[in-house]
């Protein structure tokens, strides 16, 4: 699809919409068919084409723009060619590296925002095949690497890298429009903030989880990171040089979006400080809730059976950091007192199949195959109904829709302490909101024991499980509602466009 009529809002989609459903795909589509008085674009950048598959999204009338980008797509690359490459270029990029190992506490580098810097001074070819590239690899693998094998060293560096031409190529040539929005920063946040640079777009910024914190947690866990610490490093949990270099490269494009963006958008005020923490000016954040469509859910309160199902949702994507193995485990020592409980597990499966095929592997050591069922993405208003319990086992969390979707259809949660959830659960807001009471329980994180013990005493305790039904809607009714959500962001938009315009 190309560009039809003016374009008010440019939304970046990293990995999620239109090709993936569900969480921030989901919240985007909502975005711009709630707000049908905006014109909007997509660009949509992926890792490579074969990574997705069909479009999953039916595109709104008001979606006049959709182009996809793959950052990782090697048939896109120059051709190789011998190049001496220039000092001047490389002297740059050692005081830029210096800048990302050691003083991402000061001000951003002015190459970091120059188009020119990489367009002309350091092109894409010079990076990937000139000579003093190889050379200064060589130099920092022997002073920051040397127990590393060095072809997994200089390939960590090409990938590190490689997207900074291309986006910096799709901000050139993006389409003119009056906001650039982006859900995250990371690669989306750092292609908006190149649009911001150059020009002169207002760039609003929303960040469901906080991406450097959660990138820091997939880091750790990535197992295509090789592990290359001595004993006494693993010992005292000491962070391996290849896992710092991509730690570091997301913390400073964090604060190149950070710095660039008006206003920096969370989904609840313990966000809103991490952001600070990692470099936000306090005075550009403010906090907007997420919003659900509550009459797409309530009718599903009517179909419920007087009963509650001994069945317990889990809806998100099958990755470490939605922690499933540990809902597996908190199943296993459920079924003790509840035999015919049933987990399911509702959601994407192929992002990380070999995550998949340990938490298949899980059921199976357990014997589990008759509790724990991996049912794919489904719709939520063909499930909630059938369900007793909610459930996320996070490890890191925004601001999880699921659960306030969950409250809408009348049903309980139990989350791991993580992202707003204590929040959404206990309330939070004000004195009204944590008066309401409980719509669930909040356990730790990793802890299968007390997720399994706040599944029993709302399964089997009716009066309990009625109360937190009751909180559960009167909440998400008085502090959720989806008019609410974009009538903020809709005033959001028209200051950001009216105030830039002024400028």
């Amino acid at each position: 699809m190309k560009e039809k009529t003016d374009i008010d809002v440019l939304i970046i989609s990293e990995g999620t919409f239109p090709y993936v459903k569900g969480g921030v795909s989901t919240w985007i589509y909502d975005l711009i068919t709630g707000l049908e008085d905006f014109h909007f674009g997509i660009i949509f950048l992926g890792s490579k084409r074969t990574d997705y598959k069909e479009i999953q999204y039916e595109f709104p009338k008001n979606l006049v723009f959709f182009e996809s980008y793959y950052l990782f797509e090697e048939s896109e690359r120059p051709a190789p060619k011998v190049i001496d490459g220039k000092k001047e270029a490389f002297d740059k990029i050692a005081r830029l590296h210096m800048w990302f190992k050691k003083h991402l506490k000061e001000g951003l580098p002015d190459e970091v925002r120059s188009v020119d810097f990489y367009l002309n001074l350091i092109k894409e070819e010079d990076f990937l095949y000139a000579r003093r590239a190889w050379n200064f690899i060589e130099e920092q693998y022997f002073e920051y690497a040397p127990d590393l094998p060095f072809l997994y060293y200089f390939w960590t560096v090409r990938n590190i890298h490689i997207p900074i031409w291309k986006i910096v190529n799709i901000a050139l040539k993006s389409p003119k429009c009056k906001l650039v929005h982006s859900p995250s920063t990371g690669y989306a946040g750092f292609l908006a903030s190149f649009i911001q640079f150059n020009k002169k777009t207002p760039f609003v910024l929303t960040e469901h989880g906080i991406y450097t914190k959660e990138r820091k947690i997939d880091i750790m866990e990535a197992d295509w990171i090789q592990d290359a610490r001595w004993w006494f490093q693993r010992e005292y949990a000491e962070i391996d040089h290849i896992r710092n270099m991509w730690i570091n490269f997301f913390i400073g494009v964090g604060k190149l979006c950070y710095e660039s963006a008006n206003p920096i958008i969370s989904l609840f005020e313990g966000a809103r400080q991490l952001q600070i923490s990692y470099g936000a000016d306090p005075q550009k954040t403010i906090v907007i809730p997420n919003g659900v469509k509550i009459e797409r859910y309530a009718p599903l309160r009517q179909k419920r059976s007087e009963e509650i199902p001994k069945v317990i949702a889990l809806i998100g994507r099958v990755v470490p950091i939605k922690d499933i193995r540990t809902f597996i485990k908190a199943i296993r020592i459920l079924v003790i007192d509840i035999p015919d409980v049933e987990g399911w597990i509702i959601g994407p499966t192929d992002e990380n199949p070999s995550y998949f095929e340990e938490c298949k592997k899980l059921v199976k050591i357990f014997g589990l195959e008759k509790n724990v069922k991996f049912l794919g993405f489904k719709r939520l208003d063909e499930i909630l109904h059938k369900v007793g319990l909610v459930t996320l086992s996070s490890i890191s969390e925004g601001m999880p829709l699921v659960i306030l979707e969950g409250f809408a259809a009348g049903v309980p949660a139990v989350t791991t302490d993580v992202g707003s959830c204590r929040q959404l659960v206990y309330g939070g807001l004000n004195k009204e909101d944590i008066d309401i009471g409980k719509a669930g329980e909040v356990v730790p994180i990793s802890d299968p024991s007390s997720l399994a013990n706040a599944y029993k005493e709302l399964l089997l305790n009716k009066d309990k499980w009625k109360q937190c039904q009751n909180a559960a809607i009167r909440r998400v009714e008085r502090f959720y509602n989806f008019e609410k959500f974009l009538d903020n962001y809709r005033n959001v938009y028209k200051k950001a466009i009216n105030g830039w315009n002024r400028i």
